[in-house]
C-alpha cells in the first residue's frame, strides 16, 4: 500500500503547492505600490486592440449622440471623456448633430452637442464613474449609458480615469478624485450646469471616487443633486477581506482566518479608500439638500452587499448625532425598512434640514449587470426631484 500511496503523492502535493505558491507571490507581490495599484485598479486590462473609442456607433448610439473629447485636471493629466446626449434632445437638433463631423473634438465647446448643453437652462447632467479595469465603453458600461440616456433627457459625462483607456498619468486614490472633481469642474464651469442640477454616480470602485468627490465640494459648501452609489463598499481594506476578483479569485480572505497575518497584509494597504468616513462627513456638512442613495444586488458574488449596509450605517449615523451599537442600529433602520418577500429591502431615512438617504437591495443583477436595472434610473429620477408631487 506504501507505494501506491507515494504515488498519489505527488500529484496532490504539486495540485496543492502551485495555487498555495502562486497566491503567496502574489500576496508578496502586492506588498509594493507600484504592483498592488496594478492588481487594484486594472488600468491596463482593456479592449483598445479592436476598439476605436472615437467610434461610439460601434455600441449603438446615434450619429454623433456621443462627443468624444479630453479634459484636464489640475496636475496636469488628460483624461478621456465621453458627452452623451440623451435621445429626445438629440431628436430635436438631429439635423445640426448629423452634419457635425464625428470622431474626437480637440475642441468640444465648439460643437453642436456642447452648445445644446449649454443653452438649456433645464439641462441635467449625470456623472459616471465606472468601476476598476477596462475602460469608459468596456463591457457593460456603454448598456449603462443608454439606460440613462434612451428615454430621458440626462445629459451623461463619462470619463476614463489616468492611465485607463486613453487619459494619460498613472491611477491613486488622490488621483482619482482629482480626475472626478476635474469632470465636476467642466460641467460646472465650462459647461455652465449648477451642483443643483447634476447627478454623481459611481459603480464598484467608482462609488469610492464618487465618495471622495462629493466630499471634496461639500467642504466647499458646494451640493449635487444627488449622490448614487452602486455596488459600493465602506473601505478598502476591509474589502479585501471578502473581495474575489470576478466573483471567484480571492485577495485577502484566505488568510481572514488569520486575523494578525490578515491585519499585517491590510498594512500594506496604499489607497485605503474610506468611503463610511467620506459619506458620514459629507451629511455632517450638508446646509440645504441631499439625496443620498445606495442600490446592491444581492446575488452580487463580487462586492457582497453588507459592504452597502456599513455604507448607509455610517451615512445614516450622521443623521443621528451619536453612535449607536450595533444591535440598537439594526432595530432603528428596521423601523424604516420595507421588507420584501425575496429577502430584498428598502429604507429611507429623513433627516433635516432636506436629507433623504436611501437603501435598496435589489434581487439580481450581480455586480455589473445591476448597472442597467431600473433601480438606478429611478434613483437619478430622485435625486432631480421628480417623484415630487
Amino acid at each position: 500500500m506504501a507505494p501506491r500511496a507515494s504515488q498519489w503523492a505527488i500529484p496532490v502535493g504539486v495540485s496543492l503547492g502551485v495555487p498555495i505558491g502562486l497566491y503567496v507571490i502574489f500576496l508578496l507581490l502586492g506588498a509594493f505600490p507600484f504592483f498592488q495599484r496594478h492588481f487594484l485598479y486594472a488600468h491596463r486590462l482593456n479592449t483598445l486592440f479592436w476598439h476605436d473609442l472615437n467610434r461610439p456607433e460601434y455600441w449603438g448610439f446615434a450619429r454623433n449622440q456621443v462627443t468624444p473629447f479630453s479634459l484636464t485636471t489640475v496636475d496636469g493629466e488628460t483624461l478621456y471623456a465621453w458627452h452623451i446626449l440623451p435621445l429626445p434632445t438629440y431628436l430635436k437638433h438631429e439635423d445640426r448633430l448629423q452634419a457635425q463631423q464625428p470622431g474626437f473634438s480637440n475642441d468640444i465647446t465648439k460643437t453642436e452637442s456642447f452648445r445644446v448643453l449649454k443653452v438649456d437652462p433645464e439641462a441635467r447632467l449625470v456623472i459616471s464613474f465606472h468601476g476598476n479595469a477596462g475602460h469608459i465603453a468596456q463591457g457593460l458600461r456603454p448598456g449603462s449609458y443608454h439606460t440613462l440616456t434612451d428615454s430621458s433627457r440626462y445629459h451623461v459625462l463619462a470619463i476614463d480615469y489616468r492611465g485607463f483607456g486613453k487619459s494619460t498619468g498613472t491611477p491613486s486614490e488622490a488621483g482619482l478624485i482629482q480626475d472626478g472633481a476635474a469632470a465636476v469642474d467642466w460641467a460646472m464651469h465650462a459647461a455652465g450646469i449648477p451642483a443643483s442640477r447634476i447627478v454623481i454616480m459611481g459603480q464598484s470602485l467608482g462609488t469610492a471616487v464618487t465618495s471622495g468627490v462629493a466630499e471634496h465640494f461639500a467642504m466647499q459648501g458646494i451640493e449635487f443633486a444627488g449622490v448614487i452609489l452602486i455596488a459600493g463598499f465602506s473601505n478598502l481594506p476591509t474589502l479585501l477581506s471578502s473581495y474575489a476578483a470576478a466573483g471567484f479569485i480571492p485577495v485577502l480572505s484566505p488568510i481572514r482566518a488569520i486575523p494578525p497575518l490578515l491585519r499585517f497584509f491590510q498594512s500594506f494597504i496604499v489607497d485605503k479608500w474610506k468611503s463610511a468616513e467620506r459619506l458620514a462627513h459629507v451629511v455632517s456638512l450638508t446646509r440645504t439638500r441631499l439625496r443620498l442613495s445606495f442600490i446592491h444586488a444581492k446575488d452580487d458574488l463580487e462586492i457582497p452587499c453588507h459592504e452597502s449596509d456599513a455604507l448607509f450605517k455610517s451615512a445614516a449615523s450622521a443623521t443621528i448625532g451619536e453612535s449607536l451599537g450595533e444591535g440598537s442600529f439594526s432595530s432603528w433602520k428596521e423601523q424604516r425598512s420595507l421588507r420584501r418577500e425575496d429577502g430584498t429591502f428598502v429604507v429611507i431615512v429623513n433627516a433635516e434640514p432636506d436629507i433623504v438617504i436611501r437603501q435598496e437591495l435589489v434581487p439580481y443583477g450581480g455586480h455589473n449587470n445591476v448597472m442597467l436595472s431600473s433601480a438606478v434610473s429611478l434613483a437619478v429620477m430622485r435625486s432631480f426631484g421628480l417623484d415630487a408631487s
